[in-house]
């Protein structure tokens, strides 16, 4: 069993050649590695490869901003050779909405442009999300002010290694002064709801105008 920070990485089983995986602290040389994660498990849980004429715009909506503005909630799950999952987040979704918008989208407007009123393509709602980021902040969740994103590779789920990430996570919200964190899942990613149901998260009963389930738990238990 690896460890870092006395947070264990379950034995496994583990894909047939691969290393049993230890999780540690992002780190810059990461990046590349976070991102291709990002993508391979972008279409609820699956491949989104190739699906976006932009192919930098799903990790630059949910990794980067996190990356740049909050690297000390990032951690990933590292095989030995590279990140092969990840959890990342903010303590504070209001104060980071506000900085996504003053520091993140400053490097990279020009590089994206602004969608229709009424975005009707997956692109078009993805470049809303990017030109959008207030849509992060509910009234309904004040009393879960951080938020997180989590995936892994799909060889290496099912062994425990997302419930050391969630704790690890919340470990390092609580101490940022975080009491409670939420996440948001499309109605339809039933595996992803399994997921956070396990890991101690329960349904938030908050009004979205999006179709979106909200679940929520303390950052200490």
């Amino acid at each position: 069993m690896s460890e870092l920070g006395g947070v264990p990485v379950p034995p496994g089983p583990w894909p047939p050649g691969a290393r049993p995986p230890r999780l540690r602290p992002y780190a810059e040389g990461d990046l590349e590695a976070v991102y291709d994660v990002c993508v391979r498990t972008g279409d609820a849980g699956g491949d989104a490869t190739g699906q976006s004429i932009y192919p930098s715009l799903l990790g630059d909506i949910y990794a980067g901003p996190y990356l740049f503005l909050e690297p000390g909630l990032a951690f990933v799950l590292d095989d030995g050779r590279r990140p092969v999952g990840y959890v990342l987040g903010t303590a504070d979704t209001a104060a980071f909405v506000r900085a996504y918008r003053e520091r993140w989208m400053p490097h990279l407007a020009a590089a994206y442009p602004e969608p229709p009123a009424v975005p009707s393509t997956p692109d078009e709602k993805l470049l809303e999300t990017f030109h959008r980021p207030e849509h992060m902040v509910h009234p309904g969740l004040a009393g879960y002010p951080a938020h997180l994103h989590i995936d892994i590779l799909p060889a290496f789920q099912g062994h425990g290694a997302g419930r050391q990430l969630i704790e690890e996570f919340c470990r390092a919200a609580a101490a940022a002064g975080a009491a409670a964190v939420h996440v948001s899942v499309a109605p339809s990613n039933a595996g992803a709801h399994r997921f956070y149901f396990a890991v101690g998260f329960e349904p938030l009963a908050v009004a979205d105008p999006q179709p979106t389930v909200f679940f929520g738990r303390p950052t200490a238990r």
